[in-house]
């Protein structure tokens, strides 16, 4: 099962949310390398367009650390609010897995 958690999003400034992939059981970061990872944010879950593709890398795999991220251009175009998100791994053994899912706050920015 998914782990839950709420994010915030600053509306025309960069979002980055760093974190590290363990084991259920041991909590040891997994190894990922040969892993690859998406990422989108719907305004609900019955949306046909995703709102943003949220970029997803890999910053050092023998500790299971990904960045989840999207460039102030990017937010600078998310109508502020909440929005639903999950993060999907599929393994070297092509099998998916949805990691994390939440919700996101977009707060609305003031400067332009």
């Amino acid at each position: 099962m998914a782990a839950y958690v709420e994010l915030y999003m600053d509306q025309g400034s960069t979002f980055e949310n760093t974190l590290t992939i363990t084991d259920d059981v041991t909590n040891a970061a997994i190894n990922i390398a040969g892993y690859s990872f998406s990422s989108q944010m719907r305004r609900s879950y019955y949306s046909v367009n995703a709102t943003a593709d949220i970029v997803c890398t890999i910053s050092d795999a023998n500790n299971g650390i990904v960045v989840m991220s999207l460039a102030a251009a990017n937010t600078a175009n998310i109508k502020a609010g909440r929005y639903l998100f999950d993060l999907e791994s599929v393994n070297t053994l092509n099998n998916t897995s949805r990691i994390l899912e939440g919700i996101i706050t977009v707060t609305p920015g003031v400067t332009r």
